[in-house]
């Protein structure tokens, strides 16, 4: 199988997200691609360039963590919210869980927010 980076040319980010607001709710998929730091045309999150800037800052660390000691995290809930990002991010396969069930993953929810279609500090939300 080829990798499809090398079909349609370089990309460096090329994510699919599927997000879902609540257990049975509708799926929304979006799609943010980007060439030499700029969001192509085929990206379709509401704010690509938010996007793009939140992958470029948090993206390594979080699509990529380094293997490390327990975290403590804080047991609060922060909604039902689900997104699966899929893709390609600096030619490394992405396949990542985004969730608001704890203070780590509400964390992380809300640094990768403009990815999961909403705006930075937001919930997700369509």
């Amino acid at each position: 199988m080829t990798d499809p980076q090398e079909v349609a040319g370089p990309l460096d980010v090329d994510l699919t997200i599927r997000l879902t607001e609540s257990p049975g709710a509708p799926q929304y998929t979006f799609r943010l691609e980007a060439r030499g730091g700029a969001p192509g045309p085929g990206s379709t999150l509401p704010d690509p360039s938010a996007a793009l800037e939140a992958v470029q800052r948090f993206g390594e660390d979080i699509f990529f963590p380094k293997p490390g000691p327990p975290k403590m995290c804080t047991q609060q809930y922060g909604g039902p919210q689900v997104a699966v990002v899929t893709g390609w991010f600096l030619k490394r396969k992405v396949d990542s869980k985004f969730s608001r069930t704890d203070g780590c993953e509400i964390a992380r929810w809300r640094a990768m927010a403009p990815l999961l279609g909403g705006v930075a500090g937001s919930t997700g939300a369509i």
